[in-house]
């Protein structure tokens, strides 16, 4: 089937013109910079403290970056009534108000709160009289992408770029607050000029994730372990642990079918075919799969639903050529699960909805591009983002840049869906815990996961929080097996969520949200709490999908088709975006920013699933085919996040369900 093919290649040739002459400049430059502090900003200049990352600290610098490097930058410019925007984004989702529903045009919002063409104009002239290239600008005009070199940057931002050690990545960022002319300054809200953003991933995860490959020969785990296609299909026999020695094995993944009779789509057993129609779904990631469409009818002919319709999947991507940051931005093969899993959850549950892929040119400033793209042309109004930032480890003043495109979603009836992450409470990477941005934003709807149970046809069974902790099974030294260590074992994965530290609590949670989770005990401010809901997540309760691996990520060349089971909030987050497009598609209404009327209808009896501590332990067991290691695997154990009964913050308000979706549509 041919694809839809909507890229501008005129803007992309023009991009390519300026990264080259970006980097013609950038080698002219000296081979190294100088390590000397910035002379004090000039009198007329405006600096931005809030515009230095977090992680740009004294302890983990390990040098100064080539004055030649090329970075990509973003400036963000402040609205012109933020109040204003926030009161609109309020009052057109709330259930109440009297402007509930009366969504703005695109052109509407940007004529009344975006920044001026004359503000972004100034700013324009201005990076490019210092060298910079201009990279993206959206028709919104909330910020613009940029990029210049370390020696470019430096010197019209009057900071100093160091090369910093976070997460395992060398990254380059500010050691002191950037400044622009005085005159400039008003109008910007964040000026940022780190690679912070780089570090943006998929929230994926496989049963496989973080094992170790075998020494070469052949891998004999310890105890045997296939999987199940429906929850107890299979047992092994494991060390005796929680009164047994009998566990049920891993999933091979959901189908389509199972999946569509969990959430109550279609009656037990059946696929409904016409569920979405009418509807479309966009998804954002970076890059783009050379073969996404032929994939996505390969998987659907061995998953038992209509393959894509002509028409039915269009996208919008840059050309290959201009893929940028590859490296930092984990290069388009590590995207590709992530784009196959958004594009086939979506059809799994949506088999009739419109899907509209929009790919950014590099995990940073690109994934705004492509979010820009489609709020200013109204192209969608629910949108799934299968992806996150390190907890908020972002400059505050970015956070709040971002908000800005967040609320004109919001205004305009377009729901914006965001994965809760993979790590749990993400202390382990930060030292203190955190939920993932852009999740944690009061404006888009944050989903968590569950581990699921269903049965052979898709019947619903239990479901747990998604938190894994596993222990190794490994024999001692008579040889008889044995768990490696304590039970339930450390903590693997699990779904994101906590309290955020920047953003203050929004109205719609203060009924449902346990103050113990949202309010600080030393101020009496309360925050933002996600998830908002949840859906499948657990990789060992997971989806199958299907895709050819991209082996070469420089042209792009594919390996041969496969099917394998995956999961992570990237896998809840389009099942729950899915779920919305056939309640809307049911009902005949458009849900917009969904947040409001999720807790409303929470509130008063909803049809969501409250996911709850198990009364017993629930454990699967599962053998790694990559290290040959063998587990016991137990659920709901979340790092510092734990289910309860009501809201929580592994799982939000509950687990969606159809029934749960169409009640928060027909609140319309």
């Amino acid at each position: 089937m041919a694809v839809q093919q909507l890229s501008r290649r005129l803007t992309l040739r023009s991009l390519a013109a300026g990264v080259a002459v970006a980097s013609a400049v950038g080698l002219g430059a000296a081979a190294a910079a100088v390590a000397s502090p910035p002379s004090p900003p000039p009198s007329h200049s405006k600096s931005y403290p809030g515009s230095v990352p977090p992680w740009a600290g004294s302890r983990a610098k390990t040098g100064i970056p080539l004055s030649n490097t090329t970075v990509e930058g973003e400036i963000y410019f402040n609205l012109r009534d933020l109040a204003g925007a926030k009161a609109t984004a309020d009052a057109v989702s709330t259930p109440g108000s009297a402007s509930y529903g009366q969504f703005l045009a695109p052109q509407q919002w940007i004529d009344t709160y975006a920044p001026t063409q004359a503000t972004l104009d100034a700013t324009v002239a201005w990076l490019k009289a210092q060298g910079m290239t201009i990279t993206g600008i959206p028709d919104s005009r909330l910020y613009v992408v940029f990029r210049g070199t370390v020696n470019q940057i430096n010197a019209a931002f009057n900071t100093v770029e160091q090369s910093y050690s976070f997460q395992g990545q060398t990254l380059i960022g500010p050691a002191t607050a950037p400044s622009v002319p005085a005159e400039l300054g008003d109008a910007i809200q964040s000026v940022s000029v780190d690679q912070g953003k780089l570090l943006t991933r998929p929230a994926n995860v496989t049963p496989d994730s973080g094992e170790t490959p075998a020494a070469t020969g052949a891998i004999t785990p310890p105890v045997s372990v296939p999987c199940s296609h429906y929850w107890g299909e299979k047992t092994a026999t494991l060390p005796e642990a929680y009164q047994t020695t009998t566990f049920p094995t891993f999933l091979c993944g959901y189908t389509p079918t199972q999946l569509q009779g969990v959430y109550g789509i279609a009656p037990t057993g059946t696929v409904n075919a016409t569920a979405g129609a009418g509807q479309t779904v966009a998804i954002i990631d970076a890059y783009a799969s050379p073969t996404i469409v032929e994939d996505t009818n390969a998987w659907a002919a061995a998953s038992g639903v209509p393959q894509l319709a002509p028409g039915q999947y269009q996208q919008i991507v840059p050309d290959p050529r201009m893929f940028l940051d590859k490296d930092l931005c984990a290069e388009p093969s590590g995207w590709q699960g992530e784009q196959s899993l958004d594009v086939q959850a979506v059809h799994g549950l949506a088999p009739a909805a419109g899907i509209l892929y929009v790919g950014g040119n590099n995990c940073g400033g690109g994934l705004d591009l492509a979010m820009s793209k489609i709020l200013d042309g109204h192209l969608a109004n629910i949108v799934s983002n299968s992806y996150g930032n390190v907890g908020e480890a972002l400059p505050p003043n970015t956070l709040m840049g971002e908000q800005n495109i967040h609320l004109q979603a919001a205004a305009e009836g377009i729901g914006l869906y965001f994965s809760s992450g993979d790590s749990g409470d993400e202390k382990k990477a930060l030292g203190y815990a955190s939920p993932d941005f852009a999740a944690s934003s009061p404006y888009v709807t944050a989903v968590g996961g569950t581990s699921l149970a269903a049965g052979k046809d898709g019947e619903y069974l239990f479901e747990t929080g998604w938190g894994t902790a596993r222990q190794r099974v490994v024999p001692n030294a008579s040889g008889q097996l044995v768990y490696a260590g304590s039970l339930p074992g450390p903590f693997r994965f699990g779904a994101g969520g906590g309290t955020s530290a920047v953003f203050e609590q929004p109205a719609y949670q203060k009924a449902l949200v346990p103050t113990s989770l949202a309010c600080s005990t030393t101020s009496a401010k309360c925050f933002r709490v996600s998830p908002d809901v949840s859906a499948l997540a657990d990789p060992y309760t997971g989806y199958r999908i299907g895709y050819s691996p991209i082996t070469n990520d420089n042209v792009l060349k594919t390996g041969s088709f496969g099917l394998s089971d995956i999961g992570g909030t990237s896998l809840a987050c389009p099942l729950t975006a899915a779920q919305m497009a056939v309640a809307q598609a049911a009902t005949g209404k458009v849900i917009g920013f969904a947040n409001p009327t999720i807790y409303a209808a929470a509130a008063s009896g909803g049809a969501q699933r409250d996911v709850v501590p198990p009364s017993s332990p629930v454990s699967v067991a599962f053998s790694s085919t990559v290290s040959g290691n063998s587990y016991l695997v137990g659920m709901d154990h979340d790092s510092s996040l734990f289910t309860a009964p009501g809201y929580d913050n592994v799982t939000g308000v509950g687990s969606m369900t159809e029934a749960f979706a169409q009640q928060v549509a027909q609140q319309h």
